[in-house]
């Protein structure tokens, strides 16, 4: 049973990133989902919880804005957490390319909402089979009026 004052802690906005630190290593997998989606949580807790035995803890590193592009990177090679991976704006255009053209159209749709996506690979996947893909491609910013 999780603790009613660490959940306090971990709704808190204020929480710092030396409190996420020391709550990332406790034992209760919500504890460290929690701290995986905090905005305070520093790039360095969120590498460590990377390797985290748990995949809710690893999707939850993915998505994070504070996810350093090196554990992004490492990440990618888990097929688990592609969806995850193609929607954080911090993932490099060489893995947002190859996401493009994954099987899984949850995959491509997003990536084609990710404001880091290319304009030629957007072009591409508004032509995609996939009605939801081709929709994610005119959610995203950075579209141009041809795609």
């Amino acid at each position: 049973m999780i603790d009613l004052e660490v959940l306090k802690t971990l709704q808190e906005a204020t929480t710092s990133a030396e409190t996420l630190e020391k709550l990332s290593s406790d034992t209760d997998q919500f504890v460290r989902v929690r701290v995986a989606a905090h905005v305070n949580t520093s790039a360095e807790t969120l590498v460590k919880l990377s390797k985290d035995e748990s995949e809710y803890v690893r999707e939850f590193v993915a998505e994070h804005h504070n996810t350093p592009v090196a554990t992004l990177v490492e990440l990618s090679k888990d097929s688990l957490l592609a969806y995850w991976i193609a929607g954080n704006k911090n993932t490099p255009v060489e893995i947002l390319n190859d996401f493009s053209r994954n099987e899984d159209e949850n995959i491509r749709a997003s990536v084609a909402v990710n404001p880091n996506t290319p304009v030629e690979t957007l072009e591409k996947l508004s032509k995609d089979e996939n009605e939801d893909v081709r929709a994610a491609v005119a959610k995203n910013p950075n579209k141009n009026s041809e795609v």
